[in-house]
């Protein structure tokens, strides 16, 4: 009786289909009429159905994140292009996917300092993901042409510092004030290898179902928007321990 509910709920819910699934029109005409007679009665089915399918869902994708985390490994830890910051031969490398626009970048931001500052054995790879509009492209591109005379990290410090606007002229002068050669900047900001750079960022981005930034992959584990240092280390020690 409960499984004829719960897939009486799916139809007229239009939800999950699997649990309907395996029923003739017949069949599926007749759970309707079983399920509303019974919620008349008991309008709790309902909300249980519900919750039901709400869980399927979200282990559904659950699931399919965890493999696409697995499909993504190299992608994610291994592209020698991007820039990483800390311990480059940490135990533990944590992926950001950030914008350098996002306030909740910014709010991250003096937790994974401290982080690294209390753990000097992990690995942060950056994933420039520019996704609030021209001025986070802008500054994308010039974090990666910074890259290009050794000097992301600084740059990226100062972005994330930012309480304005990343216009072009407020790039220059944080570059400018981190030892970086402008002119050379912002030829380096047209290249083409740039540009694709950031589109394979957000590809990936796509392909783990990432909604927003920040972002962080730590271990097997995908932890999304700002989080606390005391989380932070709880994660990193999971991720330690699993190995």
């Amino acid at each position: 009786m409960k499984r004829i509910l719960m897939a009486g709920a799916a139809l007229l819910l239009g939800g999950s289909a699997a649990l309907a699934q395996g029923f003739s029109g017949e069949q599926r005409e007749e759970i309707v009429s079983i399920l509303r007679e019974a919620l008349r009665t008991d309008p709790t089915i309902l909300r249980d159905a519900i919750g039901a399918m709400q869980e399927a869902q979200r282990a559904e994708q659950e699931g399919a994140r965890r493999n696409a985390l697995a499909a993504s490994r190299d992608a994610l830890f291994n592209n020698a292009a991007d820039p990483v910051k800390g311990n480059p031969r940490g135990d533990v490398t944590i992926v950001e996917f950030f914008d350098a626009r996002c306030t909740y970048c910014k709010t991250l931001y003096p937790s994974m300092q401290a982080l690294l500052q209390r753990d000097r054995n992990i690995r942060v790879v950056l994933k420039d993901l520019p996704i609030l509009g021209p001025n986070s492209v802008l500054a994308s591109r010039a974090l990666l042409a910074a890259q290009k005379q050794g000097k992301y990290e600084p740059l990226y410090d100062a972005l994330l510092k930012l309480r304005t606007e990343p216009t072009e002229a407020v790039i220059q002068a944080e570059a400018q004030r981190a030892g970086i050669d402008w002119a050379r900047l912002r030829r380096d900001m047209d290249d083409p290898t740039i540009q694709e750079r950031l589109q394979a960022n957000i590809a990936l981005a796509q392909r783990l179902g990432l909604e927003g930034t920040p972002a962080l992959v730590i271990g097997d584990a995908l932890v999304p928007g700002a989080v606390e240092l005391p989380e932070l280390e709880r994660l990193v020690a999971e991720a330690r321990r699993r190995g």
